[in-house]
Formats: structure tokens, C-alpha cells, sequence
């Protein structure tokens, strides 16, 4: 059964937000992924990116807060507004692809159900109402 989890993006900010967090929740991450840990020639990074997160994950409770910065290429969050996406931890790839094609189904693809560089099965989307979500599938998480 899929897992929903709330996911923030933050404008390079994201460790220090996630710092605070949890020193409120408590609790330890259980990932953190730098852009510049993905380094390559498949995946170029920008300097000024380079230490900014690609993925952090702090579980509260039985959910997880999710969250990473976003790269200067892409430009700026709107801090009021389009911060966050509904991501789903799927238990399988084919719920992962049942999910992707039935939520994005009118909607606008943003990254394709693909093996992600950092190890899942990922995809993104913002549906046909303009609520963005992310479907993940990681075989590592039993």
C-alpha cells in the first residue's frame, strides 16, 4: 500500500530547515544527498549548486517530511505559494506506475517514471487540477 508524505522545496535552505525540524520532532535523517554526490557526466552540477540538497528525509512518526533545494537553473520557489508536492512512496514499481499513469493522466509530465541517479524508481508530474506530486519506488525500503 503507498505511503503519502509531504515534500518542501526550499531555496538552498533546506538543510537549516531540516536541522531545525529535527529539533522538534526528533529523530535522525534518514537520507541526505547532495547534488554534488550525483556528480557526473550524466548529471552536471553548478558550483554554486554543488552543496545545496538533492534529497533529505526526516520520518516523523510513520510518515516522512521530505524535501531538497532547488537548483539556481531552475529558478526560485515562490516562498508563498507552489513549495510543496505530495509524494508517494509506492510498495512496488507496478503500484508506482499504476499511480503515475492514473494521477498525470491530463496532466503535465514533468520527469517521466524512470531510474532516478540516487537509486529509485521516480517520477513527477502536476495533474490536471495543477497539484504537483512525486511517485518514488525504492526497492531498499522493505
Amino acid at each position: 500500500m503507498a505511503l503519502i508524505n509531504p515534500h518542501i522545496n526550499f531555496n538552498g535552505n533546506a538543510e537549516e530547515a531540516f536541522t531545525f525540524y529535527k529539533s522538534v520532532f526528533g529523530g535522525e535523517f534518514t537520507k541526505l544527498i547532495r547534488l554534488k554526490d550525483l556528480k557526473g557526466p550524466e548529471f552536471p552540477v553548478a558550483e554554486n549548486d554543488a552543496n545545496k540538497i538533492l534529497h533529505i528525509a526526516l520520518p516523523i512518526g510513520t510518515n516522512t517530511l521530505l524535501g531538497n533545494d532547488v537548483p539556481e537553473f531552475l529558478g526560485r520557489v515562490n516562498e508563498n505559494e507552489n513549495r510543496s508536492k505530495i509524494s508517494i512512496s509506492a510498495a512496488s514499481r507496478e503500484e508506482a506506475n499504476q499511480l503515475f499513469n492514473g494521477l498525470s493522466a491530463g496532466g503535465t509530465i514533468e520527469m517521466p517514471m524512470e531510474d532516478s541517479p540516487w537509486g529509485s524508481y521516480f517520477g513527477m508530474f502536476r495533474d490536471k487540477y495543477g497539484i504537483e506530486w512525486m511517485i518514488d519506488f525504492d526497492p531498499t525500503v522493505k
